[in-house]
């Protein structure tokens, strides 16, 4: 809509789009239902009990002062570790369950770089297993490789144990003699529903990890983590959607007189010597989890499951990431080459006709569109697999989804994880998905065999069952299956999967009568729910335009005051008390310290119970792992030879070699922006490199300054979406000139880099390498890097350099290493920086991100297209970035960006030394585009000839800039056209 063209019409259009969203939501007969809902779930629906976190509560009793720990007994050493039993130490506590009498511990080093401690209960039947121990099934556990010459003395890591006074165990690192993990001084507790316990640390350590929660890269020592997946718009340092129970622990140590002391002060001393080593903890555990990080101590807290820890070597980041993911089996999902390409998507595109019309924007604008996607809107009354016909027909889709493949562009729908349930007495309300899902025992069920009905989108609905005795896996991809044959798909998009629900318990049991229901809260545009928010210094920059939205701000605010029922008397806390041989799962003794408070409030209850018998709150945290599993079977089934695209909202150790991840609902503030790039780096130690965040923000409205930064910094991460909340502005790249211009500039350069970042997710895929990566990891003997979360590195070539403020035209970076050598050049005027010690002042006005190449590395570059089918099909160009030592190299890999198991790759190997640059491929893949140019930074003089496999270059195709040293050697076609990688060859300057 050109209405949006300038700030003056952006807030016309948002008062349009609002006033028009005003209207009751069910009754537009051109929305989303052929009859309009009568019914509201009611708001007090989805309140639970009120509750008060343990960690804040001033009478909860501390284990560690009240339980006996245990005493370890009958060891048995073999050629891998030892197993051994422990006791009570004493009477039970049963401070917040039942304790376990008797435990089992093993200790495994399964590799040379893997130890494994393992505490589980001594005593499993088929009655309590599931409270204790993980299914293999749901989540594999790493295994001992006898390949792997864990008997070698190269491990580093030795395991020691006592039982003075009570039991504990320490894992030491050998080459430093540093104590990396030490339970001494602390008790072990153990209860059915309740685990502890505490690992001394140094202070000021540094700890990256143990997701999902908006925060710094480095968690700090003062910070309450909790994993519990949760539906909750991006709180800052509170549980989101994804559960990882992992961490990275780096240590700095000062090299003197060939020794290591351990460094543990925040400042250090630029001149000195540093070397650091990393090592991983994984925490094998699907429940509900609090790990409370303090000034010398961590402690660990879950309300169920066992003690199952991995311990990993390193010694780099590099090295723990890579051994997390090949232990988990879950090395990251090689993705098609198009979903590097831009997405677009909002929650409120109406229709096919403004779908294209959005296609038809970008065309018109210049800009790069590979995907087009629909939030909810497209569906029939919010229900999966089932357009709206009036307004997405099927027939109309196929026309729109024919051009837009005919264009090289791709379609990603939305799909919900809760299932509609029709309304028993009206019998046109049919749904063929819940039948079909119903009749094979693909949902969960209430505790006494029930249908569990929560509320969702569409009103009442239930919830498939990812476990064996239910049919969901099966039922969920033919649902796939049929919707594609409706809806040509490129990809899925998995929503609402922690797994959320709008009400406490099985709330539909008696009301199905009632759908569809809306939803017991406004959404976006209806009375009280207009979005009048706007990011940080929109008062400066459109101040009348601001006025406005705080006028409208104040009035909405007004009447929701005036329609809020009074205040009552604060209900007292609930506290529940252990019980013998029973577990009370919907109120756990133990308090996390959760988001949305009571675990069932905006979730399915933790009773809730699956078709073998298991109950959500054994496994809540794996919903979202096992519908991306599902969902990927689903696609394959689709297409067996494709790798299947697919986006997910919740995760667990593992997701990642079925799906990638966007960040959630976060806020179009300056802030979020910042917090994305953490975000991203921390999914990068997950495992999940194809994370992305909602470009401009999601909830709020965005503006002409936030959406230009923004989306160039999404440029540079390897998934590249914006997308924002219904009745908002509209905020897509083309709505602002300022906007499109900035845009096709990041984008100018992300396409360059496209097969730079196509080979660093091969790594990603065959070997767990990170793709976007912080400066400690690529630098990890520098110290002052620990805290550095405002750039980023892509791969270890590209440096990124943001301004995240508002209002700025400068931006303050650091060019790593370069006192001791490292060279880096700006990507748009090719000049050199070297030598600059501590923070650089960078210019950055409103359009322009600073880039950065590193010195040392090839690029093997492509241009521009308007999609990435076509800009395959462009010629290629080198940059060659000379280091300190007039030496560089490079890698590309190249196959046909689609297959699973590709008939034929690519590899090219690219090497600069003695002014020559050097090009040898590997593999059977014929790439037909020629080599067009070739950019030599750091050349130190113009060559006097230049020959390309010993003929000579014409003196018109050489080029040298002596003010920014950069050699170009252009015109290369012809002597390429056979293919730039068909055969080796040599350039020499």
């Amino acid at each position: 809509m050109h209405v949006f063209a300038t700030p003056l019409g952006v807030l016309n259009g948002f008062l349009f789009l609002t006033l028009w969203l005003a209207k009751p939501l069910y009754a537009q007969t051109s929305t989303t239902s052929t009859f309009a809902a009568q019914f509201t779930v009611p708001s007090d629906a989805d309140n639970g009990a009120n509750l008060q976190p343990n960690i804040y509560s001033p009478t909860a009793v501390n284990a560690q002062d009240v339980c006996p720990g245990y005493v370890g007994s009958s060891v048995t050493r073999n050629d891998y570790g030892l197993s051994a039993v422990l006791n009570l130490a004493g009477p039970a506590c049963n401070v917040y369950g039942n304790d376990v009498d008797t435990l089992n511990l093993t200790v495994t080093y399964q590799a040379s770089d893997r130890l494994s401690v393992r505490i589980t209960p001594m005593y499993l039947d088929d009655k309590n297993s599931s409270w204790f121990i993980l299914p293999e099934y749901l989540v594999p556990s790493p295994v001992l490789e006898t390949n792997d010459a864990a008997q070698n003395s190269d491990i580093d890591l030795s395991f020691f144990w006592s039982n003075q006074p009570t039991f504990s165990f320490t894992v030491v690192r050998k080459s430093t003699g540093d104590t990396i993990f030490s339970t001494a001084g602390s008790k072990l507790v153990f209860e059915d529903q309740f685990t502890e316990f505490v690992t001394s640390m140094p202070e000021n350590y540094n700890v990256y990890g143990l997701g999902e929660t908006i925060h710094g890269l480095r968690l700090g020592n003062n910070l309450n983590k909790t994993i519990y997946a949760a539906d909750v718009g991006d709180p800052i340092d509170l549980n989101l959607y994804g559960s990882h129970p992992f961490y990275v622990d780096t240590r700095y140590y000062e090299q003197a007189n060939g020794t290591l002391r351990l460094v543990t002060e925040n400042e250090t001393d630029p001149s000195a010597d540093y070397v650091s080593y990393s090592h991983g903890v994984y925490a094998r555990n699907a429940h509900g989890q609090e790990i409370l990080l303090r000034n010398d101590n961590i402690t660990w807290r879950t309300i169920g499951g066992s003690i199952d820890l991995y311990f990993y070597d390193g010694p780099t980041v590099k090295e723990v990431t890579a051994s997390h993911q090949k232990a988990t089996q879950a090395f990251p999902a090689m993705q098609q080459y198009f979903a590097f390409g831009y997405h677009q998507c909002r929650w409120g595109y109406r229709n096919w006709s403004q779908l294209q019309d959005v296609v038809d924007n970008f065309a018109s604008a210049g800009i790069p569109l590979e995907n087009i996607w629909t939030d909810i809107d497209y569906m029939n009354q919010y229900r999966d697999f089932d357009n709206d016909q009036n307004r997405f027909s099927y027939a109309e889709g196929a026309q729109f989804l024919d051009k837009l493949h005919a264009n090289g562009q791709h379609y990603i729908p939305i799909i919900d994880s809760a299932v509609y349930v029709p309304n028993p007495s009206n019998a046109s309300d049919n749904y063929s998905s819940f039948d079909r899902g119903n009749t094979t025992n693909s949902f969960i069920l209430n505790p006494d065999g029930s249908l569990y009905i929560g509320s969702v989108w569409p009103g009442y609905t239930v919830f498939p069952d990812w476990l064996p005795g239910s049919g969901a896996f099966e039922w969920w991809a033919n649902e796939i299956v049929q919707y594609y044959n409706n809806v040509k798909i490129s990809g899925i998009w998995i929503d609402m999967s922690e797994v959320s629900s709008f009400c406490v318990g099985s709330c539909g049991s008696n009301n199905l009568t009632l759908n569809p229901a809306h939803p017991p809260f406004s959404l976006p545009g209806e009375p009280g729910g207009l979005v009048v928010d706007y990011p940080e210094g929109f008062n400066l920059t459109n101040a009348t335009e601001a006025a406005s939205a705080s006028s409208l701000s104040a009035s909405q605010s007004s009447a929701n005051a005036a329609t809020q029922m009074p205040v009552t008397a604060t209900q007292p806390y609930l506290q529940t008390t252990p019980t013998a041989g029973v577990r009370d799962v919907n109120h756990p003794p133990y308090v996390l310290n959760n988001v949305q408070g009571d675990l069932a409030v905006h979730a399915v209850s933790p009773n809730a119970t699956h078709h073998n018998g298991i109950q959500e709150y054994d496994v809540h945290n794996l919903f979202g792992h096992q519908i991306l599993n599902a969902t990927y079977q689903g696609l394959l089934k689709v297409d067996p030879d494709n790798r299947p695209f697919i986006i997910g909202r919740s995760t667990f150790v593992g997701s990642g070699k079925y799906a990638g991840h966007w960040g959630g609902d976060n806020q179009s503030k300056f802030l979020y922006m910042y917090f994305s790039i953490p975000q991203a780096l921390s999914f990068a130690l997950f495992g999940i490199p194809m994370f992305g965040v909602d470009t401009c923000g999601f909830n709020g409205n965005s503006d002409l300054e936030l959406c230009s930064r923004w989306m160039q910094l999404s440029a540079f991460f390897p998934f590249y979406r914006n997308h924002n909340v219904l009745a908002a502005i509209s905020q897509e790249p083309y709505i602002w000139a300022d906007v499109t211009t900035a845009t096709i500039a990041a984008m100018n350069i992300r396409f360059q880099l496209l097969p730079y970042m196509y080979t660093l997710f091969f790594h990603a895929h065959t070997s767990g390498a990170t793709v976007m990566r912080a400066l400690a990891w690529e630098f990890p003997n520098d110290p002052s890097l620990a805290d550095a979360d405002r750039q980023f590195f892509l791969g270890p070539a590209i440096l990124v350099t943001p301004v995240l403020e508002q209002g700025q035209t400068t931006v303050n970076g650091v060019f790593p290493g370069s006192a001791k050598g490292e060279v880096y050049y700006d990507w748009y005027n090719q000049s050199a920086i070297t030598n600059s010690a501590g923070n650089v002042t960078i210019d950055a006005p409103l359009g322009h991100i600073p880039v950065y190449i590193r010195g040392g590395h090839i690029l093997a570059t492509q241009e521009m297209a308007m999609t990435t089918r076509d800009a395959r099909n462009t010629s290629w160009s080198l940059i060659v970035a000379l280091n300190g030592r007039n030496t560089s190299s490079g890698e590309l890999y190249l196959d046909d960006g689609t297959s699973i198991q590709p008939n034929a790759t690519l590899i090219v190997d690219l090497a600069a030394s003695a002014n020559a640059i050097y090009a040898s491929s590997r593999g059977t893949y014929q790439d037909k585009n020629p080599l067009a140019n070739i950019t030599i930074l750091g050349a130190a003089r113009q060559p006097g000839n230049v020959t390309l496999n010993g003929q000579s270059i014409d003196s018109p195709q050489i080029s040298y800039n002596e003010t920014s040293q950069a050699l170009t050697i252009s015109g290369l076609q012809n002597a390429t056209s056979a293919g730039a990688w068909t055969n080796d060859w040599v350039l020499n300057w």
